[in-house]
């Protein structure tokens, strides 16, 4: 490998908030060649009610969203607004996480060895080659949170104390949540009630990842998030209102998404859309804030058979 590859290499790999301090303009690999102008959504992003699924009313609204956005908020989801703020709570005091010197962070790193990509843990995009584009400009704690067995608490972190009961009851009560939304969806596809949830067992994975935006030096030339769709099978957001940043693009446009207090953003991700219930989204970015911010948790489920 040349010199100036080596030293690309060894920038891109740097995790982002390290590069936040040390450059004066991002590297080449997160610029972005054409930043689409966001604009607000053409009619409200449809609100659903998770206890009135039964009634049908409410069950033609979730079949009206997966006929076209594959996108919506969740209200009634059995989350309690109590644990919803204990959360959010931990997650911001997780930012201390990422206060952490570079020593203490590599404990939980993602790369193994220093140089081969895992998912879990802390860090940022995989990095192949010097000449990969499109990275994104965040680091992340990524960690699995189903199946309960197959947790890697060596990854997650001790502080706050509350975090790790906190995240598991969060995620407990998110996995019911996501069944009652399989149910429903495979009983507007005329499959048995159970048919998704008998498929995915007690094997899915689901994880939970916080994502950090270090302050960028030229934030007009970055996305937080690369676009991207959905793999599995649904992602279910937990947004923090008071940040903002998340967007969705439909036919070449780009679109906000409101945050609305104690609700959940879901998205009916990729193998989801191949039962012929949802036409795709074409993808999900996230602006980068100017300013420090851990800004979103996400919990999805993916389902190995072949459900984040």
């Amino acid at each position: 490998m040349a010199a100036s590859d080596q030293n690309d290499m060894s920038l891109v790999r740097r995790t982002v908030q390290e590069l936040a301090v040390a450059v004066e303009e991002p590297p080449p690999q997160y610029v972005v060649d054409e930043m689409l102008v966001a604009d607000e959504m053409p009619e409200p992003i449809p609100l659903i009610d998770l206890s009135r699924l039964t009634e049908a009313d409410e069950a033609d609204k979730l079949r009206a969203v997966l006929q076209t956005w594959g996108l919506f908020l969740a209200t009634n989801h059995g989350i309690e607004e109590s644990l919803m703020d204990a959360m959010m709570s931990a997650s911001m005091e997780s930012r201390d996480f990422f206060m952490q010197p570079y020593e203490e962070k590599q404990k939980y790193s993602n790369l193994i060895d220093g140089k081969h990509f895992q998912m879990k843990g802390h860090g940022n995009d995989k990095v192949v080659t010097p000449q990969d584009e499109g990275l994104s400009w965040n680091d992340r704690l990524h960690l699995r949170v189903e199946p309960e067995d197959e947790r890697n608490f060596a990854k997650w972190p001790t502080h706050p104390e509350s975090f790790r009961d906190v995240l598991h009851e969060y995620a407990s009560r998110t996995k019911r949540t996501r069944d009652l939304l399989l149910q429903s969806m495979a009983k507007l596809l005329d499959l048995d009630e159970d048919y998704f949830v008998n498929q995915i067992s007690n094997k899915a994975s689901g994880f939970a990842r916080f994502n950090y935006y270090p302050p960028c030096p030229r934030p007009d030339l970055v996305l937080g998030r690369k676009p991207h769709t959905d793999g599995g099978l649904l992602t279910i957001l937990f947004v923090d209102q008071d940040v903002g940043g998340l967007q969705v693009e439909r036919g070449g446009k780009l679109y906000n998404v409101p945050a609305k207090p104690y609700t959940l953003v879901n998205n009916v991700a990729d193998p989801t859309r191949l039962f012929g219930a949802a036409r795709k989204i074409d993808s999900f970015s996230y602006l980068v804030s100017s300013r420090k911010s851990i800004w979103i948790l996400s919990y999805s489920n993916n389902v190995y058979m072949k459900i984040d």
